[in-house]
């Protein structure tokens, strides 16, 4: 199995520094290659590429970057996928030209790294707003019909992104965030999409109120990467977990032995990506080492 790691750690998002003008001048110096490298070398690939890096990094996908990350996948055999954008975009707004301007954040992002040619794009087809109204209490008629607008929005704004693109629906994996899983999975079925599976958005209900290893069966046809990271359980009658996931595996719920299993099993193959800081993940690998040598 490959698990990999992503290149947005809060290291580096928020430098260790002294004074405003060292973290300005640290912010100025990101070199995204060599963060790549170093993930390699500690032992991790594939690696996630996250597009809202540019947000404080202009410089992290730019052409000098995607040439320096085409070039250490050419020398040492890694290789990537891309998490799309979700900071301040909003795919399923129902407001067209907030969604006009995410689909166009999004078209840049797929265009600016196809030279690494990716294994998945990684989607949040929903993004904040309608969020919002999947934790709203609404009568359930009401509820349904708002959510199924969002659906039809991002529906939309997946159409036109793979239009301007040209990329095959299979090689976009929409995650399983905080929205009904149904209609995430619906609107993959409708487009032809892939999933990408996250073990924690699962277990502590942001996607749905089912069991895990259910949601693995019903995904599995069509599941191109997973994030994996542990959490709480979510529980009937308990609001769902926020801040109980992104934990490292072993310090929540997570039967992860059992996951990885069903995966091998299944003759998976794709990124498996540790949604963890470098120590979290390398303590995870290692649980998962010393676990499945015991079984």
């Amino acid at each position: 199995m490959r698990f990999g790691i992503m290149t947005m750690q809060k290291g580096v998002l928020i430098p260790a520094a002294t004074s405003t003008a060292d973290a300005l001048a640290a912010l100025t110096r990101m070199d995204h290659v060599a963060i790549a490298r170093r993930l390699f070398e500690a032992g991790f690939n594939p690696i996630e590429l996250s597009g809202d890096m540019v947000l404080f990094f202009p410089q992290s996908l730019g052409p000098d970057a995607v040439e320096g990350l085409a070039a250490l996948k050419q020398e040492t055999g890694l290789s990537y996928s891309v998490h799309l954008p979700l900071w301040s975009v909003e795919p399923s707004t129902l407001l067209g030209p907030v969604r006009q301007g995410s689909v166009r954040a999004l078209v840049e992002c797929i265009r600016a790294t196809l030279p690494l040619e990716p294994e998945v794009y990684v989607l949040h087809a929903t993004g904040a707003l309608a969020a919002e109204f999947y934790r709203m209490s609404l009568p359930a008629l009401a509820q349904g019909f708002v959510l199924r607008q969002f659906q039809a929005a991002a529906g939309e704004s997946i159409r036109a992104l793979l239009a301007e693109t040209g990329l095959p629906g299979r090689r976009l994996a929409v995650e399983t965030i905080e929205f009904p899983l149904e209609l995430t999975v619906e609107l993959a079925e409708q487009l032809d999409l892939s999933i990408c599976l996250d073990t924690g958005h699962i277990m502590a209900g942001f996607s749905s109120r089912a069991d895990l290893f259910e949601v693995l069966e019903l995904v599995l046809p069509r599941l191109a990467e997973v994030h994996l990271h542990d959490a709480v359980q979510w529980r009937p009658g308990q609001a769902p977990g926020y801040g109980t996931d992104h934990q490292p595996l072993g310090h929540g719920e997570l039967d992860y032995v059992r996951l990885l299993d069903r995966l091998s099993e299944a003759g998976f193959r794709g990124p498996i990506i540790l949604e963890l800081a470098v120590e979290e993940a390398l303590a995870s690998l290692e649980a998962i080492r010393m676990a499945r040598g015991a079984t």
